[in-house]
């Protein structure tokens, strides 16, 4: 059932042909599918068969402003291309906002099946200078936008769990390695990207009982956020005279997309994805220590951990 009244906030319509993919006949909601990897999810899904709420604002890359046909023109490029889609400019952030979108794929098409959470932006600056609202503008679009919305898709599943139906859902979450391994000038990005993969880990725990996977996309990819990233621009730059492109966000869209599909087994992953390379993350765990009967000195403790941590192999992937 709807969780509210029906909304219309942009281009809906739908394409008659033969329904096939990987993802024949699932509807999803994307956020931030405006441009970028969002952009790469829209088509991707749409192309294997999915029916897609395109959500994106419009706003420019540090939140700022806002263009309804960014979502729109997205959703044009899906209906070109003889898929099914519906474009939303709801900010996802926001409770009612987050609410609507799940009600637009549920009034459009009468179910939601996927939720890929994506929306962002970045406010990167030392941590000296960074401003309260820096922090939390970050922090809202990032970690806020994953929670409203799963939250919705969540009352949306466990009501047609409760109602006897067998539910096969997914929701794909997307975390960064600026979240998992940390990178200087981007404290609020990191941290809410930190806080989207712990997110991601609990939801599986929490939702599995209603037919729910969740998982976690850290997509290295070219977007308009990683080329404004310090440093990352020249790295992801689209390589020239080169037919395969590492770069190409179509490469984690893939990913997302098969961790989309009823079949997939799993729930609580988080894979690093960039060209065709597709590792799983290990989250946090207990490594090498030091133990004995009673307390440690505090000068027994500057040697001993000293050695623990120097000891350490850590390796840090590629960015994203």
């Amino acid at each position: 059932a709807s969780a509210s009244e029906p909304h219309d906030d942009g281009v809906r319509g739908r394409s008659p042909r033969a329904v096939t993919g990987s993802l024949a006949g699932r509807v999803a909601v994307i956020t931030g599918a405006g441009r970028g990897i969002g952009r790469a999810h829209a088509l991707r899904f749409a192309a294997e068969g999915a029916r897609v709420v395109v959500n994106d604002t419009g706003a420019d890359a540090d939140g700022g402003g806002g263009d309804e046909g960014a979502a729109q023109a997205v959703t044009a490029e899906v209906l070109a291309a003889g898929g099914e889609a519906v474009a939303s400019t709801h900010d996802v952030a926001d409770w009612d906002g987050g609410r609507a979108v799940v009600d637009l794929a549920i009034d459009t098409w009468g179910r939601l099946d996927v939720l890929v959470n994506n929306a962002g932006i970045l406010r990167d600056r030392a941590l000296v200078n960074l401003e309260a609202d820096d922090w939390d503008d970050v922090v809202r679009v990032h970690l806020r936008g994953h929670f409203v919305p799963t939250r919705w898709a969540a009352v949306h599943w466990r009501a047609r769990h409760q109602a006897g139906e067998a539910v096969a859902a997914n929701v794909v979450h997307t975390s960064s390695t600026s979240g998992l391994f940390g990178n200087p000038g981007q404290t609020n990005y990191g941290a809410a990207k930190a806080g989207v993969a712990a997110f991601s880990a609990i939801c599986a725990e929490e939702l599995a009982r209603y037919g729910v996977r969740s998982n976690c996309l850290v997509p290295a990819a070219r977007t308009r956020l990683t080329e404004a990233s310090p440093g990352l621009g020249a790295v992801v730059a689209a390589p020239a005279g080169v037919r395969f492109d590492p770069w190409d966000p179509d490469h984690a869209a893939r990913v997302a997309a098969y961790l989309a599909t009823e079949v997939c087994p799993f729930t609580g992953a988080t894979f690093l994805v960039r060209g065709g390379n597709v590792a799983l993350l290990e989250p946090w765990r207990l490594g090498a220590g030091v133990e004995r009967d009673g307390s440690w000195e505090v000068d027994e403790l500057a040697a001993e951990l000293g050695t623990l941590v120097a000891d350490d192999d850590r390796r840090r992937p590629s960015p994203a």
